[in-house]
């Protein structure tokens, strides 16, 4: 009954199936004791230590409506994905909050480095304002990159319709530039392209350039995979997928233990399944500049 419960299958099924298979029909609120056996192990899941490496984080958040004080508010799930020095995803964490801000990701990033977690080479996200003062301020030394997908959306809400189509071809342009120099030579041609057409998204574009294509300093095989927050909206997916089934959680706790156990059993197939990147070329670059540091130093 746990299983199905966290697979989406609605408390009335599962009273239904019951009574169909045992002759016995369990009580909503006896399914909800059972899932309250959840807990030490979602507990135990969160509170893990991160002993090993991740060089790459991507991190989202996603809303969720809960009773909280006879009240439906909306709630912040935030969510934070690791890829590790052998190319496999894990789940890091998930933390619920009152709203995405700028306190409550600083909180969730400080419960993660205080579970071990060490400064990542580089953090993938959306532009979200809190989240990034958050980034900065936990993981200096960490190089950001803004998601390409989240910003093609940005920029074509400040387009006119009538030329959003082209612009929506032209801007992948940059994101699959080979190195800087191009991309740089791209966004000029695009400059002078749409500044009279569509002056607040080229006004946009310059300001994000830098953001957007941080990502090029990273070997080719690894960009795709690292400029944008794909891999964890496919996520996102799976839980809105069980979120519709409950529509309202009933408090903070049930958010965390049925999504939590959900979270988990995600992790469990990542870490059996095959590597999500294959980090040799990564860990040969690593090696050579800290050679090349050894001998600067020298």
């Amino acid at each position: 009954m746990i299983e199905m419960v966290i697979n989406g299958v609605s408390t009335r099924k599962i009273e239904d199936i019951t009574q169909e298979l045992c002759g016995e029909t369990f009580s909503r609120a006896t399914v909800s004791e059972l899932c309250k056996n959840l807990d030490p192990t979602v507990k135990d899941f969160r509170n893990r230590p991160l002993n090993g490496i991740y060089p790459f984080l991507v991190i989202d958040a996603l809303y969720i409506k809960v009773r909280d004080n006879h009240k439906v508010v909306s709630k912040s799930l935030l969510i934070a994905i690791g890829i590790n020095s052998d190319g496999i995803r894990e789940i890091l964490g998930l933390h619920l909050s009152e709203a995405e801000s700028e306190n409550s990701w600083s909180d969730f990033f400080e419960s993660l480095t205080n579970r071990g977690l060490q400064t990542p080479d580089l953090i993938t996200s959306d532009n979200h304002k809190g989240l990034v003062k958050a980034i900065k301020k936990n993981f200096q030394g960490s190089q950001w990159q803004r998601c390409q997908t989240h910003f093609s959306r940005n920029i074509l809400d400040k387009t006119p319709k009538s030329i959003q189509p082209q612009l929506k071809e032209d801007i992948r342009l940059i994101y699959e530039s080979t190195n800087l120099g191009s991309a740089k030579m791209i966004k000029n041609q695009l400059l002078e392209k749409y500044i009279d057409k569509a002056p607040k998204a080229m006004e946009l574009l310059d300001d994000a350039f830098d953001d957007i294509v941080t990502v090029l300093s990273f070997p080719i095989k690894y960009r795709k995979k690292l400029r944008t927050t794909n891999s964890i909206e496919r996520l996102n997916q799976e839980i809105r997928r069980r979120e519709r089934v409950i529509r309202i959680f009933p408090n903070d706790a049930s958010v965390i233990r049925l999504l939590g156990a959900l979270l988990m059993e995600h992790h469990e197939k990542w870490s059996t399944g095959r590597n999500y990147m294959d980090m040799t070329v990564y860990a040969m670059g690593k090696e050579k500049q800290l050679e090349s540091g050894k001998e600067q130093v020298a």
